[in-house]
């Protein structure tokens, strides 16, 4: 059974998302999604489609009776037959289903940009007479987190135009608005327990109902099938009326073409990157990952790196920047919003100074290219990186504060500070109370930024980085301890051995060790947390090291950062391996042979085109997790800027599907 899934991403924080057999197998899964507060409150409209063809007389091309085109998964266990033959993601997720005699029928699906809006287009890949489409549309109408049971509050009544219809199940959410190039007959059908795989193998609920309308009709062998679907009330429905259904489809079509063709020495993942980009009130945000993640602090700030930096898109990352530095509050920033409301959760001590660290490149960035950043804009960065750094200092939530040896304390029971954040009931997996490694150099990275404006901070810094020589290095295993002062002892260390102090070497601005030490941590880095999917979370043989993520919440959870292979932490793990080896053109064609390319094959082969958020410990490091994971897309980029130009990225070839 194929894993692989596709994405569509609006720019607003909805998507249509799918598998390359055409089988929902998530909750997530689905054809027309919205974010009704843009990029949160997400609800999914229509899940998907049953779609069939027939011959309009007995001796027509398929006989009588319908032919699926599509199937579903039903419990227990029953599944349709499958006609794909064929799929590609590019340019846009385009399925071929092969039926009698040779009979081809194309599907393409996208989702235009800035808008919350689809489009579905069938066509004949060579002329078949008398051959009709039909489709089943399938609402629920839901928040994209639960599932859909049949109630008979569930409205499936319809209005009718000449080329549109509308749906509005439930009056609480957008109706859709339904425009197309066939006919309309009104049949309403429950269609009952569809089973969601993904669902049950991650231990939830895995039973799905879904209310179907009415029926949809082409004459296939006339031309193209065009259906279009858009969301009340959001930016997609005017365009949905500029035009007949085929017009405004073409036109649209057109333009996703001209978007995502690739560019000249395109980067490996560019064409990703947009996917993550998403509106948030008047500026723009980063989802940190798809399908169920909204935007979270250390995630954006991580990926905007390669998303936006990397890729020379210096406004874009001013405006998100702008946009998260309005909210600092206590020397904090938020480490995410939720998907209903806008409050935001402040329990991240890394979140602050990774954006401290990055406005820092932005800046420096800019003053080197034509796209200078302007003196209003510049002042709200430093002053909301100032505020960031003095809040650390005098102390703030949960007991983060510079101590006396210059380096910062984090921490309190209960609470997950760092990006090992996983958390069941009460129960912190990784709690790293103390001075977890990572974050010390974070800590000196952000004070050397902030000492560029306020010449202040490089006595602390000073302090701090002599605190981090003399008191990270472990020299029993020849490499650094992950936190000093664990659980606030002064003077212990806790030896376990992780992928955090790949910092101290690379990922970040200025290293804070070098020579023999620098390269002693690579190697042990690479010895013993490398896999070809990312950076272990912990070195096998550990105690609680766990070599699979897989099994219920509690089981998944407990193994997040307990051995889990973590794509995006490649990035930092590169970058520290050149600097030890030498930035030289042969090294960066060995690693780009040794660590960036299995890391294309392994990860990527989750999200088509994407990298997954997860990856097994062990063999075969199997994708897990986020399917599209902004954090891993961006560190993948940055990857590829620092291994120098790639050739442009080719189209992806299109998948022959096994027994096809």
């Amino acid at each position: 059974m194929t894993r692989a899934e596709w994405l569509e991403a609006d720019g607003l924080g909805g998507f249509a998302s799918g598998t390359t057999d055409g089988i929902r197998r998530r909750r997530y899964h689905g054809l027309l999604t919205t974010a009704v507060t843009p990029p949160t409150g997400r609800q999914m409209l229509v899940s998907g489609f049953d779609a069939w063809v027939e011959s309009t007389t007995p001796s027509g091309p398929v006989g009588t009776g319908p032919v699926f085109l599509t199937a579903q998964r039903y419990r227990p266990d029953v599944e349709g037959t499958s006609h794909v033959s064929a799929f590609t993601a590019y340019p846009w997720p385009t399925t071929t289903f092969t039926i009698a005699d040779g009979i081809e029928v194309e599907q393409e699906i996208f989702v235009p940009r800035g808008r919350s809006l689809v489009v579905v287009r069938w066509r004949l890949v060579r002329p078949v007479p008398r051959l009709r489409l039909l489709v089943r549309p399938f609402l629920v109408a839901r928040d994209i987190h639960a599932l859909r049971r049949e109630t008979a509050g569930f409205r499936l009544d319809a209005i009718e135009t000449m080329e549109e219809i509308r749906w509005q199940p439930d009056p609480a959410l957008p109706a859709v608005v339904s425009r197309h190039n066939g006919s309309y007959r009104h049949l309403p059908e429950w269609y009952r327990q569809f089973q969601l795989d993904e669902e049950r193998a991650r231990g939830f609920d895995f039973l799905e109902d879904a209310g179907s309308p009415g029926v949809l009709a082409w004459d296939l062998s006339g031309g193209d099938a065009v259906w279009l679907l858009a969301a009340d009330g959001t930016p997609g429905l005017e365009i949905l009326r500029e035009g007949t259904p085929v017009q405004v489809a073409d036109r649209l079509r057109r333009g996703e073409r001209l978007r995502r063709s690739p560019r000249a020495g395109e980067l490996p993942l560019r064409r990703a990157a947009d996917s993550y980009l998403v509106k948030r009130g008047d500026g723009l945000t980063v989802v940190a990952g798809y399908p169920w993640f909204t935007d979270w602090g250390r995630d954006t700030f991580i990926a905007l790196r390669g998303l936006c930096l990397a890729t020379g898109r210096l406004d874009l990352a001013r405006e998100i920047l702008l946009q998260w530095a309005g909210s600092v509050s206590e020397g904090m920033l938020p480490n995410r919003f939720v998907d209903q409301g806008d409050q935001p959760e402040y329990n991240a001590v890394d979140a602050s100074l990774w954006f401290v660290i990055v406005a820092d490149e932005l800046i420096a960035l800019a003053d080197r290219s034509t796209k200078r950043i302007v003196a209003r804009d510049r002042r709200r960065l430093v002053d909301a990186s100032q505020a960031i750094l003095e809040g650390y200092r005098k102390g703030t939530r949960f007991g983060i504060q510079a101590d006396h040896d210059g380096l910062l304390r984090a921490g309190v029971p209960g609470v997950q500070l760092t990006w090992m954040d996983a958390k069941v009931g009460d129960w912190v997996v990784t709690p790293r109370i103390g001075k977890p490694v990572e974050v010390q150099a974070l800590w000196i990275n952000a004070l050397q930024a902030g000492a560029a404006t306020e010449r202040s901070w490089r006595t602390l810094a000073a302090r701090a980085t002599e605190a981090f020589d003399r008191r990270f290095w472990n020299s029993e295993r020849h490499c650094l301890h992950d936190v000093v002062d664990p659980d606030g002892v002064s003077g212990t260390a806790d030896p376990t051995l992780r992928p955090n102090q790949i910092f101290a070497v690379g990922g970040l601005p200025r290293a804070l060790i070098s020579g023999e030490r620098a390269r002693a941590v690579v190697e042990t880095v690479e010895r013993e947390l490398w896999t070809p999917a990312g950076l272990r979370t912990l070195a096998p043989g550990e105690p609680g090291f766990q070599a699979r993520y897989e099994g219920g919440p509690v089981e998944r959870d407990g193994a997040y950062h307990q051995g889990t292979a973590w794509p995006w932490l490649m990035g930092p793990f590169v970058e520290a391996w050149l600097r030890v080896n030498g930035s030289t053109e042969a090294s960066r064609a060995t690693a780009r042979v040794r660590f960036f390319e299995p890391l294309l094959e392994r990860a990527g082969g989750l999200g088509l085109g994407h990298l997954a958020e997860i990856a097994d410990a062990t063999e075969p490091f199997e994708p897990r997790g986020c399917p599209f994971q902004a954090w891993s897309v961006g560190e993948g980029i940055r990857i590829g800027a620092l291994l120098g130009p790639a050739n442009a990225a080719p189209a992806p070839r299109r998948r022959r599907l096994a027994g096809a």
